[in-house]
């Protein structure tokens, strides 16, 4: 629920999901997380007071945040344990269906936008698509490292991947991001899972496993992106997103020279 400008980044991930064609998201949340569903609820007494006011304009913005022909439905994940089982909590709202993910806290901009870019490829190509980055080699350690053989342009034809590997036994510099596409295979492997580090299941295991069984690609995608669970990642992505931003955009570009002759 954290700000990027005037949004929150779960309103930046569900946008990013609508411009893929998605119209059922569900949220897998924890405890006091109740303000992720009070967000994307109807507010029938703010708009009644705006279309009162006529005032189009906000109104328009308010029923943008959960337009009509979107549907929200939400899960508890009781225990924090682990992406994986968090994509398990869904299993039976995503049913025999291929189905995204996309972690809020990866705020990702991309022109189409990165999940629509991705899920060109899974309808091409039919397979579960990963998305992926290259990363400076000191950091494999903060990700998920995948293995294989470059298919095409942007494409890697997976043969393993590695959960934060040193960077010495690396299998190479394409980190995982917050963005997925799977075919509801993984469920099975994510059931059969043992607990890993620090008792949690992790998706990384799963989709390893699910290599055994069909294929899997990773998409090194066009875009840029913000890791907005550091704070510099997220004062980053404020400045990026501020600077593109309609309204502000011009008087704070104007800003931060005048800051930046100061400093």
């Amino acid at each position: 629920m954290l700000p990027i400008v005037d949004k929150p980044l779960i309103q930046y991930a569900v946008e990013e999901a609508m411009a893929a064609g998605i119209t059922e998201m569900i949220f897998v949340t924890g405890r006091s997380k109740r303000a992720i569903e009070d967000h994307f609820d109807k507010s029938y007494e703010i708009e009644a007071e705006l279309e009162a006011r006529g005032k189009d304009k906000l109104l328009e913005l308010v029923r943008s945040i959960k337009p009509s022909h979107v549907d929200c439905f939400y899960v508890r994940q009781a225990e924090a344990l682990g992406l994986g089982h968090a994509v398990l909590c869904a299993e039976k709202m995503v049913g025999n269906n291929p189905f995204a993910v996309i972690l809020a806290d990866d705020l990702l901009y991309g022109t189409p936008p990165v999940m629509a870019q991705m899920i060109e490829v899974f309808d091409h190509y039919h397979s579960s698509v990963i998305g992926v980055e290259e990363i400076p080699p000191q950091e494999t350690g903060s990700y998920g490292i995948v293995d294989g053989k470059q298919w095409e342009d942007s494409i890697v034809k997976m043969s393993g991947i590695v959960e934060k590997p040193k960077p010495d036994v690396a299998p190479s510099n394409l980190g995982v991001v917050g963005r997925y596409v799977l075919k509801p295979r993984i469920f099975d492997h994510l059931r059969s899972l043992r607990p890993g580090a620090g008792g949690e299941l992790q998706l990384t295991d799963a989709i390893q496993s699910l290599l055994a069984d069909e294929q899997v690609l990773a998409y090194k995608y066009r875009g840029t992106r913000f890791d907005c669970g550091s704070k510099l990642g997220y004062l980053k992505a404020t400045v990026e997103f501020a600077l593109r931003h309609p309204e502000v955009a011009k008087d704070f570009s104007e800003y931060l020279d005048d800051v930046i002759e100061r400093v």
